[in-house]
């Protein structure tokens, strides 16, 4: 890797949840931390799955449990999903071993799309593809997504050092993390700068953002980013 972090990134999307289940889109703050949209069964089991792997990393990395980082969303199924993996790991779900972080949160698709189907995503799509800094109305576009994550990724490399630090997230945030982090790589392959917010930020363009549909990850997958 070309970028020079002060940690090793891992991202999991939440395990498969009740709106997932019910096929709905569920993204506002409002709506994202009620507690009955957490994990399904399924998606219980698919965190202890991502937990199991991550461990197995983690050791094959020779990093001590002491020097594990959870960093999540506020949404009521990535706290679940948090929660199942620092049990596993057997990590108290208390600062400062694990960190809720608001800038991790779902993307806002806006009121047009929320609680409606998951059918309706391909049409988000198509509009990023076209123009990722213009959003659903009253939502978030992609570049709105980016910026934040960026300064995620600042303050995390400001707050730890030396630490596996594992990102509990949404499928499209963590694609568009993904799509800013991949590109940095690319854009620093011949330096060992360290990662920053505003080197996150200059990569932020149409050509990079409008491809994010191609770091999609399943629910409860888990990914080696940095």
């Amino acid at each position: 890797m070309g970028v020079g972090a002060k940690n090793r990134y891992w991202v999991v999307r939440h395990g498969k949840s009740v709106p997932n289940e019910r096929g709905l889109i569920v993204s506002s703050m409002e709506n994202g931390t009620l507690p009955e949209f957490e994990l399904a069964p399924d998606g219980v089991n698919q965190a202890q799955l991502a937990a199991h792997l991550f461990r197995k990393e983690v050791e094959a990395n020779a990093i001590p449990l002491a020097n594990v980082r959870i960093c999540y969303s506020p949404f009521s199924r990535t706290i679940h999903t948090a929660q199942v993996v620092a049990t596993l790991l057997h990590l108290p779900f208390h600062a400062p071993h694990c960190k809720m972080m608001e800038d991790l949160r779902e993307r806002y698709f806006g009121p047009s799309f929320e609680l409606l189907s998951h059918d309706k995503y391909s049409e988000i799509w198509d509009m990023d593809e076209k123009d990722p800094f213009v959003g659903p109305e009253g939502g978030e576009s992609v570049h709105d997504v980016a910026s934040r994550l960026a300064r995620a990724m600042a303050f995390m490399e400001s707050e730890f050092e030396g630490c596996a630090i594992l990102i509990v997230s949404h499928g499209d945030t963590l694609q568009i993390l993904q799509t800013i982090l991949d590109a940095t790589n690319q854009h620093k392959e011949t330096t060992n700068d360290d990662l920053t917010s505003p080197m996150l930020e200059a990569v932020q363009v149409a050509p990079v953002l409008s491809q994010h549909r191609k770091y999609s990850l399943l629910t409860g997958e888990l990914r080696r980013v940095i």
